[in-house]
């Protein structure tokens, strides 16, 4: 049987390892980005359509595919962030998991709340 010692221990290190893979999607992400970029900037213009209505549709859905990235990574995170809170806060009642600082269950403030 495993100990609870062991148990976080390969929490974590499967935490590490799926950070580590998250890394490797990031950066072939930000060379499809580049590419889609270069793509945009070369296709996507008003001569390129009939209407600026049927522009704007397609940039609305490249648009959509990358947020859809974005937001399927961030779910991704939470999780993660979820189970390292588990592991680092296990020892405090109030389960707060002091190095996390300012962040939620829900994500990272980007500064919307500001404004």
């Amino acid at each position: 049987m495993m100990s609870r010692e062991q148990a976080y221990l390969q929490m974590l290190e499967s935490t590490a390892t799926i950070q580590w893979n998250i890394a490797l999607i990031l950066e072939a992400k930000a060379v499809e980005a580049e590419k889609v970029k270069q793509w945009a900037q070369h296709h996507i213009h008003a001569r390129a359509f009939e209407s600026h209505g049927e522009q704007l549709k397609e940039s609305i859905s490249i648009h959509e595919v990358i947020v859809e990235m974005v937001e399927g990574l961030t779910k991704l995170e939470n999780g993660l962030y979820s189970n390292l809170k588990a592991v680092l806060g296990s020892g405090e009642d109030d389960g707060g998991g002091e190095g996390f600082g300012d962040m939620s269950g829900d994500g990272f403030s980007f500064g919307e709340d500001s404004k």
